[in-house]
């Protein structure tokens, strides 16, 4: 396709305009560099301008830099729809409901986990079921699952495998509160409930890292995020709602396929977009469901920070308090949530879609822990297993984008592509040379995973600062990894 109308408003912020394609609502903003923007293959255009004719979009439809082809909506889109007449739709949110990130920080220096660092990573592989299908230490019944899908991370508080500091370091709190296990499938109940503390396969992973000295862009502000030690040890990890959030997914695209036309008169440029009126009982329902799935992966996050916890103490001799695992915070990818933006100088309540994106709230943001409100929201962006990761925060300027950020690095090529490409001998002989001990569920996985298959995950950084979606604060490097 070509790129006819895409013009430059700024270093890093690009715009298609709505003669870019017949249909078109609102224009589009895409942030990155000439380089990211080059790189980004015609699909992600065809699909942000596909997202731009849905109906009741307001605004513009963002992607950000580290966009690439999704389902319906590229991976790093963004929109927001009016909440009385736009719609909802599965492709905007994904397959993975709540694939987020939480980011815990230690006590410890690299200095003093070296000497265990293997040991530590084994007994964290053992102990954290990865890979399809995997299944958790938790086998809940049914009656216990609905109760967590309902409560969140507030579940895990009352059974004892979290603090109220966890709560408060999570986004919401951990908890979506508009859950409704009746708007649920069975299926969906059955994949889901054997699922809670497992990280999944893919992309998803737990890694330890280093923050060093020379990777520090913001001093102060890492302080506050609680990283303040020269070579300070922290641990990463993405993952999501795993089967269950799967399910919803599909059992709500097959739905909505049926009725969109039919029933609501709704033309999509894409299946893959099919959609509901929000307001609309199909809408809703998938609205809470989704939520429940979002809630279980606020659980499924806090499960496996619990059994971090109980790793780190038993490897280290330690009692559990001692290494001093404190949370920086989770975020969300892969949601839909009521907010209220400024739309032409008036607060307006919309519905925002943010796929392969996470919310990055400013300074001063009431829904931000107190201790965050003069540095604005910690906000991840994961790399991929041999470049690293960046922590950043929100700013003022996110207004813009809904306060939405890039996410991670974002693929370059396929998985298929990936494991044609890359050899596992090198990949395997690089990761030891760089001195990071891996632990994989599938070789296989490795070549999938390369370094090489995704984005620079600086210049998708440099980009997201540029575009004032949010601000570097420091370089994380990894050390030790489990990979799904």
């Amino acid at each position: 396709m070509k790129r006819n109308g895409l013009r430059q408003l700024e270093a890093a912020l690009w715009e298609l305009p709505v003669s870019f394609k017949k249909g078109m609502k609102v224009p589009v903003h895409i942030a990155g560099t000439e380089k990211l923007i080059g790189g980004m293959d015609d699909a992600v255009f065809a699909q942000i301008s596909n997202v731009a004719s849905l109906p009741g979009i307001l605004d513009r439809a963002w992607c950000m830099p580290d966009g690439h082809k999704g389902y319906g909506f590229p991976i790093g889109g963004v929109a927001a729809f009016d909440a009385e007449e736009g719609v909802i739709s599965p492709g905007g949110i994904g397959f993975d409901i709540n694939c987020g990130m939480r980011l815990v920080t230690s006590s410890l220096t690299w200095e003093e986990l070296r000497p265990n660092l293997r040991e530590l990573v084994d007994k964290l592989y053992s102990r954290i079921p990865a890979g399809v299908g995997g299944e958790g230490a938790l086998n809940l019944s049914l009656s216990e699952f609905s109760d967590l899908c309902h409560e969140g991370a507030r579940w895990c508080l009352k059974k004892g495998y979290a603090g109220q500091e966890d709560l408060a370091r999570t986004e919401d709190e951990g908890c979506m509160d508009d859950a409704d296990i009746s708007a649920v499938s069975r299926e969906a109940l059955e994949r889901g409930r054997t699922q809670v503390g497992t990280l999944g396969s893919g992309n998803h992973y737990l890694e330890i890292q280093v923050a060093e000295p020379g990777n520090v862009r913001d001093m102060d502000t890492a302080a506050v995020f609680g990283i303040e030690r020269p070579n300070q040890i922290v641990v990463m990890f993405h993952c999501g709602s795993r089967g269950f959030g799967h399910q919803i997914a599909t059992d709500y695209l097959k739905l909505f396929t049926k009725i969109s036309h039919a029933k609501y008169g709704i033309s999509v440029n894409d299946r893959e977009l099919a959609c509901a009126p929000f307001a609309a009982p199909e809408g809703q329902a998938y609205y809470r469901a989704m939520c429940c799935a979002a809630n279980m992966a606020f659980a499924n996050r806090q499960i496996i920070q619990h059994l971090l916890r109980e790793v780190f103490s038993e490897v280290l001799g330690k009692d559990p308090v001692e290494p001093d695992l404190r949370q920086i915070y989770d975020v969300t990818h892969n949601t839909a949530r009521v907010e209220t933006h400024l739309m032409g100088g008036v607060e307006k309540r919309v519905l925002v879609h943010r796929k392969g994106a996470t919310r990055a709230l400013p300074p001063g943001s009431v829904d931000l822990p107190p201790e965050y409100r003069r540095t604005g929201q910690p906000v991840i962006i994961g790399g991929s297993m041999e470049t690293g990761s960046w922590l950043l925060a929100g700013v003022s300027r996110g207004a813009r984008s809904f306060f939405s950020s890039a996410h991670g690095s974002g693929r370059v090529m396929g998985r298929r592509q990936a494991k044609k490409q890359f050899s596992l001998d090198e990949i395997e002989k690089r990761l030891e040379e760089e001195e990071i001990y891996i632990r994989s569920s599938s070789r296989g996985v490795l070549a999938e995973e390369a370094g090489p298959a995704y984005k620079d995950i600086d210049e998708v950084v440099r980009a997201t600062e540029a575009a004032g979606l949010s601000a570097p604060v420091v370089k994380l490097v990894p050390v030790g990894n489990i990979k799904g």
